[in-house]
């Protein structure tokens, strides 16, 4: 495993299982460490009495070469388990006092004496018996007790030292998780409270921002208490700046909203004088009448270009009081509206309008009824007939299809034209956005009219998407099919 695996996997545990973890580990080598330093001097200090009990043994027995090793147990009467080897005239001879206090004979060949301890100690084994401690004597002679006392001892002393260790860490590490839980407690509260924050819908309309990280979490004099502080004032900010944003975008739509309609009635006189202007030049041409003639065709001209002019930022203003008004919501006027119907109608306009296009409808054969405001539906259905007919080549075939799907009410229009550039697909919806680079523009429009859709849409309930690709682009709106309840 590579050293950036193991960072990247240690790095995903959390604060509490790692401050855990630290802790433990440290005192467990602690507590390792003094329980292996207890252990070997407790056997160090056995092995001393051990070697003084055999010193003991020795002094007690009394030799006598003539006397074989059982018969000089016998005679003395050592403690159990006392091991002798007597090495006289007839040869070396060993025995030992058994559990019960007899002396029982052994063979020599069955004492494998090992890891001599300088001149006078040395360990054996004896066949049967087990592990010994021996002290040389004078003559060869040999002194032994056997070492499982203190094999004994010490086993009793490593399990119960590993006991106490194992426990201990156990105890300590409830102890510290729950220590560090409630510590860490006012962080996970601001760790809740950032989640709600962030679930919450910050991105347009009126934002309250009501969520709070509680005041016992806020302890200006802990290190966690400063961070929810912190977070609490961030919240206050961000709530008062949101604030200005609602308050500085609802004087913006009432400014938008006031400015087209100021602007409706000049224009609309513009358009007016314009009219009568070049109507009266008209008549005044078609009757013969000669005072026409001192009328320049720049005059005409002129008047021409005023009355285009008026009726594209008669356009423009409309769009833009529309679009001011359904951002306040107040545009919408709901009824049952039939959306199979909407597209049969919506397609014959654009195959009047659009001859050099093939039109094709796909409906099901029972209506698809929707709860919204029947002329701006049918204005979404038109204006994306539209968009496909002005953007694409004579010929382009363009589908439009009405479904019923997952309790959603779906009207697609599909066409198989060049598609549109993949860099203003995202803002394709925004205001005053065109696509010119992918689609030739043959008319002046105002750059807002799939921005109006997706407002009508969005004014619904519903949502609008688009996927393109060379040879086919698809818009999709989908709306709650509820006949019997305005969108909200």
């Amino acid at each position: 495993m590579s050293t950036t695996s193991r960072r990247r996997r240690r790095h995903r545990w959390s604060l509490q299982a790692r401050l855990i973890t630290a802790v433990v580990s440290f005192v467990s080598v602690i507590l390792i460490t003094v329980g292996l330093g207890t252990g070997t001097v407790l056997e160090s200090i056995l092995r001393e009495n051990l070697d003084a009990k055999v010193t003991g043994v020795q002094d007690s027995i009394a030799l006598d070469y003539n006397h074989r090793a059982d018969q000089i147990l016998e005679a003395s009467r050592p403690e159990r388990g006392t091991l002798l080897v007597v090495n006289n005239l007839a040869g070396p001879t060993a025995a030992y006092v058994d559990a019960e206090g007899g002396v029982r004979t052994l063979d020599t060949r069955n004492i494998q004496i090992s890891a001599p301890d300088g001149n006078d100690w040395a360990d054996a084994t004896v066949a049967g018996l087990g592990d010994y401690r021996l002290r040389i004597g004078p003559y060869s002679s040999i002194f032994g007790l056997p070492t499982s006392e203190v094999t004994s001892v010490s086993a009793r002393i490593v399990t119960t030292v590993a006991l106490l260790t194992t426990g201990g860490l156990l105890v300590l590490a409830a102890v510290i998780a729950l220590l560090i839980r409630s510590a860490l407690a006012p962080l996970r509260s601001v760790a809740s409270t950032a989640s709600r924050v962030a679930a919450q819908p910050l991105a347009e309309g009126a934002v309250t921002i009501t969520e709070r990280v509680p005041d016992e979490d806020t302890d200006t004099h802990t290190e966690v208490g400063q961070v929810g502080h912190a977070l609490n004032t961030l919240l206050d900010h961000v709530e008062t700046s949101l604030a200005a944003r609602q308050r500085n975008e609802e004087r913006m739509r009432a400014f938008v909203a006031d400015a087209s309609h100021e602007l409706r009635t000049p224009l609309a006189s513009i358009r007016g004088y314009s009219e009568l202007s070049l109507r009266g030049i008209r008549h005044a041409e078609s009757s013969g009448n000669t005072a026409a003639g001192v009328v320049a065709d720049t005059t005409r001209e002129s008047l021409e270009r005023i009355q285009a002019q008026s009726l594209r930022m008669t356009a423009l203003v409309e769009d833009l009081l529309l679009l001011a008004r359904l951002d306040e919501g107040t545009e919408l006027v709901y009824s049952a509206v039939d959306l199979t119907r909407l597209a049969v109608e919506a397609v014959s306009d654009a195959r009047v309008a659009g001859t050099d296009h093939e039109w094709v409808l796909e409906v099901p054969d029972e209506p698809v009824i929707v709860a919204g405001d029947a002329g701006r539906l049918h204005q979404v259905a038109a204006n994306l007939l539209a968009n496909a007919r002005v953007h694409t080549p004579a010929g382009t075939r363009v589908t439009t299809t009405v479904a019923s799907e997952d309790g959603d009410a779906v009207l697609r229009i599909h066409d198989d034209g060049p598609g549109i550039d993949p860099t203003v697909v995202g803002d394709l919806f925004e205001r005053f956005s065109r696509a010119d680079s992918s689609r030739a523009r043959q008319t002046g429009g105002t750059g807002l009219g799939l921005s109006i859709v997706k407002a009508i849409v969005e004014g619904h309930g519903g949502r609008i998407a688009v996927a393109s690709e060379p040879g086919s682009t698809t818009f999709e709106v989908r709306m709650p099919a509820r006949p019997d309840s305005p969108a909200q």
